[in-house]
């Protein structure tokens, strides 16, 4: 087994996961792939899991198309509230309620992988409408044909606004958008110069806004031809991005991306590691959903140099416990806590979006992380299934100290704690001269404010 991603066998890494004697499809492989892939699972989501077979739970994941009726007119309601109010924060509670609640957790996680990716601000675009239109389209469209996303993007009024599209006209170009297409959305830097920025910003001229819809006004379009990337002839905004997207640039960078959120963020992946996903990418005409079920699918995700290699967002994490223990909560306490922690929904930092990895820990990070675990288990409003924690823990036979941190552990843990902190936690649950509840509590509190459970 490598030990380090400079060691991978790139055929060795790509290749689909097919469990042996030494490496067994268990409760931990299960746990870590319902983390990655959607915010984290429960203890009867795991069980079926470990019945099945990695191939199938992840093509189930990939495919799940399971949002039922009574779902979506829940949902429906609850944005049409939001949106009446006209405060994306308002509707940052709604999309945390989805989060939660969702049956199609993978396309959930593609979502918040794409507002990352294509970081639109609320506090610029200030209309929730537009805001909820653009995270509608990263449900429609984030495991399709990227082209067909970029394009779309290109033409969203959020995007337009956020970017200064808006502005760009062909007396006096705005370069902005141009600019994040090729550096943080479709090739990274190094891949383009300043003149294809500016041939590219001429192609979006005339690109608009009208009564909230995209409109494209002849009369401000630059109608000459542009180079860009080395192809002549170019025209129209569309042509633009299908150039952008061509470059063999383009699925390197995304798969570099989709590496990093979903399989680790504590390495850099080689060119060599990450050339067989983007040439399959690029087969697949830059099609997600199938690079996403490769990666999700393979010897190196189910692997030593995968499991808690990554660090948790503050919704990774905040969300993952809820899910994990079947709760809820005031979505509206958990919206404060998590603006704290630096991960407001509707609202990344700039344009990049949200840095990830090591950036979401610090010592003033680590004890709000800690205390919003807190506000969540001493909030009322809180339930774990229709009723107590105690009953929880007594309906998946977690009763005794022992099996209370065992199954916690398994459940919401990608690195184990030490031996003798899980003999103490379990000592403090088994310690009757403490109301039942509160010490299930405390109990959980301790364990969730370890450094190990910010690993996901």
């Amino acid at each position: 087994m490598p030990r380090t991603l400079e060691s991978v066998d790139p055929q060795w890494a790509w290749k689909r996961f097919e469990p042996t004697n030494d490496q067994p499809w268990n409760r931990k492989g299960a746990a870590h792939l319902f983390r990655r892939a959607g915010f984290a699972a429960t203890p009867e989501q795991l069980r079926n899991a470990v019945d099945s077979s990695p191939e199938s739970v992840v093509q189930q994941l990939v495919q799940n198309r399971s949002e039922t009726p009574e779902f979506i007119d829940e949902i429906t309601a609850l944005s049409a509230a939001s949106l009446a109010t006209g405060n994306p924060r308002r509707l940052a509670a709604w999309w945390l309620h989805r989060l939660l609640n969702t049956p199609d957790a993978l396309r959930e996680k593609v979502v918040l992988f794409w507002h990352g990716h294509f970081a639109t601000g609320a506090e610029k675009v200030e209309d929730a409408q537009l805001m909820f239109a653009q995270n509608e389209l990263f449900r429609t469209s984030g495991l399709g044909r990227f082209r067909e996303l970029v394009q779309a993007v290109s033409r969203d009024p959020a995007m337009l606004i956020y970017l200064d599209s808006v502005t760009n006209r062909k007396a006096h170009p705005n370069e902005n958008y141009a600019r994040e297409v090729m550096e943080l959305f479709c090739l990274g830097e190094g891949e383009y110069t300043e003149e294809d920025i500016r041939e590219l910003a001429r192609c979006f001229t005339g690109w608009e806004i009208r009564r909230d819809q995209f409109r494209f006004n002849k009369y401000q379009h630059d109608t000459g031809t542009k180079t860009i990337l080395g192809e002549e002839g170019i025209e129209s905004g569309e042509e633009g991005v299908d150039v952008v997207v061509n470059q063999p640039a383009c699925p390197r960078f995304l798969c570099r991306k989709l590496f990093r959120f979903f399989v680790t963020d504590a390495e850099e992946p080689s060119d060599d590691l990450i050339q067989p996903l983007a040439d399959e990418l690029r087969a697949n005409d830059l099609e997600i959903g199938p690079t996403v079920q490769r990666m999700l699918s393979s010897n190196l995700f189910f692997s030593e140099l995968a499991y808690g290699r990554k660090i948790r967002s503050p919704i990774e994490l905040s969300v993952g416990l809820l899910h994990s223990l079947e709760a809820s909560t005031n979505i509206y306490t958990l919206e404060e806590g998590l603006r704290v922690l630096g991960q407001e929904l509707f609202y990344p930092p700039n344009v990049k979006g949200w840095d990830g990895g090591r950036t979401w820990i610090n010592s003033s990070t680590l004890l709000g992380r800690a205390n919003l675990v807190r506000q969540v288990l001493d909030n009322e409003a809180t339930r774990f299934g229709r009723g107590s924690l105690t009953d929880f823990c007594r309906a998946n036979s977690w009763e005794r100290g022992e099996q209370f941190v065992r199954g916690v552990v398994e459940t919401l843990f990608a690195a184990e704690p030490s031996q003798s902190v899980q003999r103490d936690v379990a000592t403090l649950v088994d310690n009757t001269s403490l109301d039942e509840e509160r010490r299930r509590r405390d109990a959980l509190h301790w364990l969730c404010s370890l450094p190990e459970f910010q690993l996901g």
